[in-house]
C-alpha cells in the first residue's frame, strides 16, 4: 500500500493485497534487536530482496535495532531503491551503548538522526519517518507537538517527504496533525491487543494509515484457543490467520511482521490472498473483545 499525504476519507489500496503487509526489520539484527550484528548477514539481505520480488512496498526500520545496523543492510540489499517502495525510518529513540531504550527527542538528536538515515541509506529525502514517542507496548500521554515540529521543519526543507507517529495516543495525533499532516500511524496492535480500536477506525475515516507493528504478538507469540481452531478448520497456520484478522479488520491497516527467514516471509505474504469467513471472523474477534467506537479525533 503507498502511503500518501491526501485526505481522501477512503485510504487508497494498492493492486495487491500482498501490498498491505509491510516487513518490518526489527529481528534482522542479533537477539533482542539490542544493536548487535544479524546472525547470517547474507540471509538477511536474501530476505529484504526477497520481500520487494514479493510485491511488498513498505519496509520500516530505524536504529532501534542498532545504529546503522539494518539501514545499512537495506541499501545493501535494495539500493538504487524501486521507485513503489517506501522505506519508513523511525527516530525520536535509540540504543545506548549498554544496550539500554532511551528517548532521543530533543531538536539536536532529531536533526542527527535524520541526517543519519539519509547517509546510510544513501538518499537524498526520506521517504517517511516517523516520530516514536516513548512507551513500551502503550503510548503515554505526551504531546509529541514540540519534537513533531523539529520533523515538521525538515520537511520544509525537503528531507522529509512525509511525516508519521508510533506510539502515540488520540489527542498525540490532534496534536501532531495540527502542526503537519499525517500520514500513518504505528502502534502496537494485534488480534488480542485491541485497545485502538478506536483509533483505527478515526484513522480510516480521514484516510490515515495505521501501522500496526508486532501484529504476531511479539514475544511471547499469540496463542489462543479460537486462533487455532480457526487455523485447523483453514488448514493454515495460526500465523497467517493472525495477519489476515488484521487485513478484514479495517482497510487501513498495515501489518508489518518481522522475521529473519525468506521461508517465514513467503508464509506471511500468503495472508494477503486469504479470505475469513463472517463465522471465523466472529470466532476471533472474540478472542480481543470488541471495543466502542470513538465519534471521532
Amino acid at each position: 500500500m503507498t502511503i500518501t499525504a491526501e485526505r481522501s476519507g477512503e485510504f487508497p489500496l494498492g493492486d495487491r493485497l500482498a501490498n498491505r503487509l509491510g516487513y518490518g526489520t526489527m529481528r534482522l539484527t542479533g537477539p533482542d534487536a539490542a544493536g548487535r550484528p544479524p546472525p547470517d548477514r547474507t540471509t538477511a539481505i536474501a530476505v529484504l530482496r526477497r520481500a520487494v520480488d514479493l510485491g511488498v512496498d513498505h519496509i520500516d526500520t530505524g536504529d532501534y535495532a542498532g545504529p546503522h545496523k539494518v539501514t545499512d543492510l537495506i541499501r545493501k540489499a535494495l539500493h538504487p531503491y524501486p521507485l513503489e517502495l517506501t522505506v519508513v525510518t523511525n527516530v525520536g529513540a535509540r540504543w545506548t551503548s549498554e544496550g539500554r531504550w532511551v528517548q532521543a527527542l530533543a531538536p539536536e538528536e532529531l536533526r542527527r538522526a535524520v541526517q543519519d538515515n539519509l547517509d546510510h541509506l544513501g538518499v537524498d529525502v526520506l521517504d517517511v519517518v516517523n516520530l516514536r514517542m516513548p512507551g513500551f507496548r502503550e503510548p503515554v500521554e505526551q504531546s509529541p507537538a514540540e519534537p513533531f515540529e523539529t520533523l515538521a521543519e525538515l520537511r520544509q526543507q525537503g528531507l522529509i517527504r512525509h511525516l508519521g507517529l508510533s506510539n502515540v495516543t488520540t489527542q498525540g495525533f490532534a496534536d501532531a496533525e495540527a502542526i503537519a499532516p499525517v500520514v500513518c500511524v504505528q502502534n502496537h496492535y494485534n488480534l488480542v491487543h485491541r485497545h485502538d480500536d478506536p483509533l483505527v477506525d478515526a484513522l480510516a475515516r480521514v484516510g490515515v494509515a495505521f501501522v500496526a507493528f508486532s501484529p504476531l504478538g511479539g514475544f511471547p507469540p499469540i496463542e489462543a484457543p479460537a486462533l487455532a481452531r480457526v487455523a485447523a478448520v483453514l488448514e493454515t497456520t495460526e500465523t497467517e490467520v493472525a495477519l489476515t484478522w488484521l487485513l478484514a479488520r479495517s482497510p487501513n491497516i498495515l501489518p508489518i511482521a518481522s522475521t529473519r527467514s525468506v521461508a517465514h516471509l513467503e508464509q506471511n505474504l500468503e495472508a494477503g490472498a486469504r479470505v475469513l469467513g463472517p463465522v471465523e471472523l466472529e470466532e476471533l474477534d472474540r478472542i480481543g473483545g470488541v471495543v466502542e467506537p470513538e465519534s471521532g479525533l
